[in-house]
């Protein structure tokens, strides 16, 4: 499967050395962390099941790791940057069923969508783009492995992963057993299922059902479970070990727990990721903006109505990115703020000269380093833009708006 063409990024290394090192939060230790990646730093970020637009939930989560692909990059690290794609599941089938429509064309062209989406709003794409149709072989091959080492039963030829094999089974998300099963029965899991030997063990393999897709392999006919299939690419491009797993927090339980517990059951070693990092949750009228309550707002809705797409990722921008809030419109609203935003800095760097831009791409680099903390680089930028009408005679750098130019694009991906 192919990605999308990531835009061009100016570096910023050659007059003043390598950014600082990236520091996230991480879920597993409940602490900050920073990042010390080998040559390459290594990145897995969960994708999209593909049945429908992509929404502002979508885009603030692939807007966090591109603020951390370029982060790394600033700090002279090359990345590795693996993403899949959910192009066969349950809630894609059944949309499919819905609208009578085939499942493999709708993955394709709401993929296809995304893929647009993500172009228009300048993320950076990911290395590998990896569905989980085209690494059946992969899958097959993991399950057999938790087979080998007793970490694999069977439910009426559905295959199950024990959790019990894991001794660090938790460590992830580090909640308690009875959130565990609750969230378990809310995103998917099925706890209640009878002939589990654990509530919490999770699907690795399906046996074939009608009218779903399926696939001749040595596990049977059938398709596999969703959490083995990022353990599957992941294990697969980046080895054990590697450096984030990202996604929204709400994959933190139970997707990357069992993704992290199949690895190291299969495996024998942890971990499966030095870092869980994981962006909050966008919200609609007071609740998470989502397609099973319908109260979306589409990337692709904002930009056929002539909505500059800078200021759709200004907007999100706004918000650090594993806080929880809501999208809000009108007057005020996240929209209209960032447009204003946008036209103060585009009259700002309009003009021959401004205030030096050293300290302000020190600020920028400093801040984006602590966590990804992009709104307190956008105050950063603020003030540098109030400040530039007002310089003049030695004070006014005629090299300033050029450079400011270049940090906006190469660290926040917002060209003007």
């Amino acid at each position: 499967m192919h990605a999308w063409q990531s835009p061009e990024i100016p570096s910023l290394t050659g007059r003043v050395g390598p950014g600082p090192a990236v520091e996230v939060f991480d879920t597993a230790t409940g602490g900050y962390r920073v990042t010390h990646p080998a040559r390459t730093a290594r990145l897995y970020v969960c994708g999209i099941t593909p049945y429908d637009a992509t929404h502002l939930g979508h885009a603030a989560t692939y807007l966090a790791f591109d603020l951390l692909v370029r982060a790394w990059r600033d700090a002279g690290h090359d990345v590795l940057y693996v993403q899949n794609v959910t192009d066969v599941d349950d809630p894609l089938i059944e949309r499919a069923r819905e609208t009578g429509e085939d499942w493999a064309a709708l993955a394709e062209r709401e993929t296809q969508l995304f893929r647009e989406d993500m172009v228009a709003l300048r993320i950076i794409a990911p290395d590998q783009y990896i569905g989980a149709v085209e690494s059946i072989g992969q899958i097959v091959t993991l399950v057999e492995a938790l087979r080998e080492r007793g970490a694999l039963y069977e439910v009426e030829g559905d295959l199950y992963f024990p959790v019990a094999a894991d001794p660090a089974f938790g460590s992830v998300s580090r909640l308690g057993r009875d959130t565990m099963i609750e969230l378990f029965r809310e995103r998917g899991g099925d706890p209640d299922r009878p002939g589990k030997k654990d509530p919490l063990d999770c699907l690795v393999w399906q046996r074939e059902r009608a009218g779903e897709p399926t696939w001749d392999t040595a596990l049977g006919h059938g398709r596999p479970g969703w959490h083995i299939e990022c353990t599957a690419i992941a294990l697969e491009h980046l080895g054990i070990g590697f450096d984030v797993q990202g996604g929204g927090s709400d994959l933190a339980f139970p997707h990357h727990e069992m993704c992290a517990s199949e690895a190291q059951a299969a495996r024998g070693e942890r971990p499966f990721a030095q870092s869980y990092v994981h962006a909050g949750m966008v919200g609609l009228d007071g609740e998470k903006m989502s397609k099973s309550r319908g109260n979306l707002v589409f990337v692709s809705d904002l930009r056929r109505e002539g909505v500059d797409p800078m200021a759709i990722r200004l907007a999100l921008l706004g918000h650090h990115y594993r806080d929880d809030w809501q999208w809000t419109d009108g007057p005020d609203g996240d929209l209209e703020r960032a447009q204003r935003r946008l036209a103060r800095w585009r009259e700002a760097l309009a003009r021959d000269a401004g205030p030096s831009a050293d300290g302000l791409l020190s600020e920028v680099r400093s801040a984006l380093a602590h966590d990804l903390d992009a709104p307190a680089a956008l105050a950063a930028v603020d003030a540098w833009a109030e400040a530039a009408p007002g310089t003049r005679g030695h004070d006014a750098d005629p090299e300033a708006p050029g450079q400011v130019r270049r940090l906006l694009d190469a660290r926040l991906g917002i060209v003007l």
